[in-house]
């Protein structure tokens, strides 16, 4: 009999941990580091038994905090190709990609979690662009909530936060929307630019300033955004948090620094530490950006 390969072991070992409840729902499991020091083996093996995990639903991802045990604690259940439905399969692919990311989005994929064939798919969904054209669409449906305030600034940067809460739940939409270049058609996505233009009315912008104001905040909101989901999937690859990898390079950094090439961000916080943390960072960028946008409002009345 063949022997098993030793992410196989180590996936099991998991699985039978979460199957006695060692492990409950929302637990932590093991990450790919500790993986690396309990079982002896490489970080590509580590990877790969966690990868296997995720793909029978027992365990997921969640930024801020690791991989941790699935609410149901079992395997994805298929369902009957009789209540395959377009929706369905477009709220499938959304929860897929939040997890794992648009690069392990794949007809095949969604068809297997389903239990059906990837033809019955194509007879939903034409193909994978329109799949994730659905998806955005679906993503980009509602509004922010409560009254709208008062003040041109204040309507505009509710948008822009409620743009970056979006990219937050869904870090794949900073790369499946390409509103700067090749916009698509798409009446939800639509709304929120009516919504951000409509905040720069009757301000004595011209209706290019006021496209680019918008296009500004979209794109400096994409960009942050961008990050996020770089750190998802060095999450997914690697299966160490943001803490241990810096952790781990630590040494490397520090012989650089003390190398006396770089003066001033060596010396730059001194006994002070500096955390950077992407939300902390949007805010800032954010209120930058919206003070150069009143002054150049002010300008416009002066004007």
């Amino acid at each position: 009999m063949p022997k098993e390969p030793p992410y196989l072991r180590i996936a099991g070992d998991i699985r039978r941990r979460i199957a006695a409840g060692e492990l409950a729902p929302g637990d932590r499991v093991p990450s790919t580091r500790r993986i690396t020091q309990e079982w002896g083996v490489a970080m590509a093996t580590a990877t790969k038994a966690l990868a296997a995990l995720n793909q029978e639903g027992l365990v997921r991802a969640v930024p801020g905090v690791g991989t941790v045990v699935a609410e149901s604690g079992r395997a994805r259940p298929a369902a009957p190709q009789h209540r395959l439905t377009r929706d369905r399969i477009v709220h499938a692919a959304i929860a897929l990609a939040d997890v794992e990311g648009l690069p392990a989005l794949s007809m095949r994929r969604i068809a297997t979690d389903f239990g059906v064939s990837t033809m019955a798919l194509y007879r939903h969904v034409p193909s994978k662009g329109e799949l994730v054209r659905l998806m955005s669409e679906a993503v980009f449906e509602g509004a922010p909530s409560g009254p709208c305030p008062a003040g041109w600034r204040a309507r505009l940067e509710r948008e822009v936060r409620w743009l970056w809460a979006l990219y937050l739940r869904h870090p794949w939409m900073a790369r499946a929307m390409s509103a700067l270049t090749r916009p698509t058609a798409s009446p939800h996505a639509m709304r929120y630019t009516e919504r951000a233009l409509s905040a720069l009315k009757g301000l004595g912008l011209t209706p290019t300033q006021m496209i680019y104001v918008h296009l500004t905040l979209l794109g400096y909101a994409q960009g942050i955004a961008a990050a996020v989901e770089l750190e998802s999937q060095a999450w997914q690859e690697t299966g160490m948090t943001p803490e241990e990898w810096m952790a781990s390079h630590e040494t490397r950094m520090e012989s650089i620094q003390t190398a006396g090439s770089y003066p001033t961000l060596s010396t730059l916080f001194g006994d002070e530490e500096f955390d950077l943390e992407l939300g902390t960072l949007f805010v800032f960028g954010l209120e930058r950006l919206l003070d150069g946008v009143e002054a150049l409002v002010e300008r416009a009345r002066a004007s």
